[in-house]
């Protein structure tokens, strides 16, 4: 959940380190520090309060000479968000200083083996444990420090990323993890170290991802040698070529990068099905599926494990899994799955979705239905990382580097992706026709499009944004494939605006939220002319006899809705299966302009970080 990043090389490092800890600040922005090595001196400065304020602090004090740099941006686990509690942190000694992405859940225990041997501690966090539990391994093995990393963290419980500096041996920095991302960026005769690629993009196009149990030693002019944590056993990395550019991580001309994201969706989806959706022949290629086409149609059941956004994208698989296919679908949070003891079988498919690739909940329940023998199948959105490892096939989304905490074109295209695996498993069993194919293949190539003429009704969505701005709570309804979009709309506005929302099932309404209808209640109903039009229509009855406040998410050319709706947005018409991928765009667009106009950091929102890779 934080940022980590590092340098060692012949470049002023503090300019990269900065700049690095900038791109990723979305994984955490209470507090921030940067460790610098200049000629013998280390200097550290941490502040509470995002980079800007650590930048204002390490300028203000002329500290920004040196070639070995480590940088940190935090979202606060162990010790609240404070100046002391900041990363880096470092030793009794002074001599070694860390940062760390993670959680070392038995710190207690070793915190009070460290006092007992006369060590003492600033600060309240779990890192600062760590750092002295590997200088105390040195002075008790008289070894050198990648050595003495390598027995502490088998002597720890939890998960990390970690990179560590001796500054009495300033040509080297020792890195490793388990369960939190790490990528080694290798240049020429410099290296650069992050949680992921983009605080290196410009430098290299170069990169090494450490294995989940790696540890890796990187030496300015000597290179990087990677080998096991557990076993000592050396491993000769792969180095492979970045597929992300530096113009996919900046605003361009938009305010924010969850605008940005939200007006990227027409391209991200086209990029999602390129290659893979071929209208014309009539077919669905993808690699993954088809090279283990019987796993899926032999499945007893599909279950699909993700968090958040991707839980949501998830419930929409589910309803186009067994409309289309007709194979059963059970969708869990990975969260309580891997705690349950789930009933899983060596016939059952577990998709696991997640956009970063690194959620630590979703990793867990991979490995839980790996040792059950399910075959496991990953979509996710970052090349290399650590689901699309450990899963036994998948499909990347090919989204593009998603900076917004709030995800928006994650949920598109990972419902993108999942259209198209159910499409193609209902053809090869039988269970749709050739002229019912063909015509979701059409409609599928055209919502890029529609999706354009939906963002049109922007500068409307900022006028219904402005009258509802100040609700205090607000339903989202929605029925059958659109019943989970009303979740994620929900979810959206609580998460960028802070204004409590909830999303229901719409006949669900009348047990027990129809007692919250008052004339202070916006209800956002998705009421497009498909599926269950007329009983949605029912719904909004019920609404307005009651004085609700109603905002209708309609097809265009809509009556109606209109006629009892305080507020209409229009979306293309389409098939029922792809209505979610038009309809949630007004709800991204509305939730982000309220929380625009209430004042709130959209791409920051408290409290959030994008990927959670600790419990």
């Amino acid at each position: 959940m934080c940022g980590i990043v590092g340098y060692i090389g012949h470049r002023d490092a503090y300019p990269i380190v900065l700049k690095g800890l900038q791109r990723l600040e979305y994984r955490g922005y209470d507090s921030a520090g940067i460790a610098l090595y200049n000629d013998g001196e280390l200097k550290v400065s941490k502040t509470k309060g995002k980079v800007a304020d650590l930048k204002a602090k390490i300028e203000s004090e002329n500290n920004t000479a040196g070639t070995l740099a480590l940088g940190h941006t935090r979202w606060a686990t162990h010790g609240v968000p404070n100046d002391v509690n900041s990363h880096p942190h470092m030793s009794n000694s002074g001599n070694l200083v860390i940062i760390h992405n993670g959680i070392i859940e038995n710190y207690e225990s070793l915190k009070k083996e460290l006092k007992a041997r006369g060590y003492t501690f600033e600060s309240d966090t779990d890192t600062e444990v760590l750092v002295n539990l590997i200088e105390d391994v040195s002075k008790k093995e008289n070894v050198r420090l990648g050595k003495a990393v390598q027995i502490a963290l088998n002597q720890t419980v939890g998960a990390y990323a970690i990179a560590v500096f001796d500054k009495t041996k300033p040509n080297e920095i020792v890195v490793a993890r388990l369960g939190s991302p790490l990528a080694i960026g290798v240049g020429e005769e410099e290296f650069f170290i992050a949680s992921d690629a983009s605080p290196f993009i410009e430098f290299t196009s170069n990169a090494i991802y450490l294995e989940d149990g790696e540890m890796a030693v990187v030496r300015r002019h000597k290179g990087v040698k990677v080998r096991k944590i557990k076993d000592d056993q050396l491993v000769d990395p792969y180095v492979q070529e970045l597929q992300m550019n530096l113009e996919q991580i900046e605003k361009s001309n938009f305010d924010h990068f969850m605008l940005k994201e939200i007006y990227e969706q027409p391209s991200a989806i086209t990029d999602t099905y390129r290659g893979r959706l071929l209208v014309n022949e009539g077919i669905i290629r993808m690699a993954g599926v088809d090279d283990n086409l019987e796993r899926f149609l032999n499945a007893r059941r599909i279950v699909i494990v993700a968090c958040g956004t991707s839980w949501h994208a998830g419930l929409v698989a589910e309803y186009i899994f067994e409309d289309l296919a007709r194979i059963p679908v059970e969708v869990e949070y990975a969260s309580e799955f891997r705690y349950r003891n789930p009933i899983i079988n060596s016939d059952d498919v577990v998709i696991a979705i997640s956009q970063s690739g690194e959620t630590a909940d979703t990793m867990a329940a991979i490995k839980l239905a790996k040792e059950k023998g399910a075959f496991v199948f990953g979509v996710c959105n970052v090349v290399g990382s650590s689901i699309s490892r450990e899963t036994n096939a998948g499909a990347y989304t090919h989204a593009g580097p998603e900076i917004g905490v709030a995800s928006t074109k994650a949920f598109t295209t990972q419902i993108t992706v999942l259209t198209l695996i159910a499409l193609k498993l209902a053809k090869a069993k039988g269970n749709i026709s050739n002229t019912d194919f063909h015509m979701h293949l059409r409609e599928l190539e055209m919502i890029p499009h529609k999706i354009e003429v939906a963002l049109e009704a922007n500068e409307h969505i900022k006028e219904v944004a402005f009258k509802y701005k100040d609700a205090r709570n607000c339903l989202y309804l929605g029925r059958g494939y659109n019943f989970p979009v009303a979740l994620e709309g929900a979810l959206k506005l609580k998460e960028i605006s802070y204004i409590h929302a909830e999303g229901y099932p719409a006949a669900e309404m009348k047990h027990g939220p129809i007692a919250l209808i008052d004339e202070n209640m916006p209800v956002v109903v998705i009421a497009t002319r498909k599926g269950h039009y007329e009983k949605v229509v029912s719904n909004i009855q019920e609404i307005k006899s009651r004085s609700g406040k109603i905002i209708g998410i309609v097809t265009e050319g809509d009556t109606s809705v209109r006629d009892l709706a305080d507020y209409v947005i229009e979306v293309p018409d389409t098939i029922e299966s792809l209505t979610p991928l038009v309809t949630t765009i007004p709800l991204q667009l509305l939730s982000y302009h309220i929380a625009v106009m209430l004042g709130k950091n959209v791409d920051q929102p408290r409290n959030l970080a994008k990927s959670v890779t600790v419990e």
